[in-house]
């Protein structure tokens, strides 16, 4: 009976967790950047764990989980339910830009064996201490941004997340392309002297 009742929480758990999710992906879809900052924070422990399986190192995985949110935000409009939960949506783009890039690092290296290498159980990027301190840079560049003022997180927000250029941004906001330069400049050595502070520097 006891195991039955842990079960059926498990299940009300996740249930609830998707529906979370799939809200965050509507948003999305409506161009809603912090719906696009909390999907993040709540799948990226798990899209970064795919990611150094495959790809066995730090920066490049890191790269990869950044293409696969930046794929997320733009097909968050077709994301559909009925085909699979938004965790499982998320992690197959995550895993697909991950073999891109092992694809692309090793071209002449045959990879019958590919596939396998997501589920290698001695990766060493596995270890619990390895996964907290890239979760606590993320944690660190949360931070970062968020201490940034509300004009200069904006365009940060759209030069990262949406991929926009300065000049797109400058239309976009109605701001002079120099404006839009120079607060980016001072925004970037802010998040830089933040990220050093924290003990990631360039060489953390």
């Amino acid at each position: 009976m006891g195991s039955e009742l842990t079960a059926d929480h498990q299940q009300s758990g996740a249930a609830a967790t998707d529906a979370a999710l799939r809200s965050l992906i509507e948003r999305m879809a409506a161009g809603d950047q912090r719906a696009l900052e909390r999907f993040y924070e709540c799948t990226v422990r798990r899209a970064y764990a795919v990611a150094v399986r495959i790809l066995r190192q730090a920066e490049a995985a890191e790269e990869a989980v950044e293409d696969a949110y930046w794929q997320a935000w733009r097909e968050a409009g077709r994301y559909d339910a009925a085909r699979g939960r938004p965790l499982t949506w998320l992690l197959t783009m995550c895993r697909s830009r991950a073999l891109d890039a092992l694809r692309r690092r090793e071209p002449a290296e045959p990879r019958e064996d590919i596939e396998s290498l997501s589920g290698d159980p001695a990766d060493p990027h596995d270890d619990p201490a390895y996964l907290l301190d890239s979760l606590q840079r993320g944690s660190a560049v949360r931070a970062a941004v968020e201490a940034l003022k509300p004009q200069a997180r904006q365009l940060v927000a759209l030069a990262f997340f949406r991929g926009m250029t300065q000049q797109e941004i400058a239309v976009a906001c109605g701001l002079p392309l120099g404006t839009v330069k120079a607060t980016l400049f001072r925004a970037y050595q802010q998040l830089k002297d933040s990220l050093v502070s924290r003990g990631f520097g360039a060489g953390a």
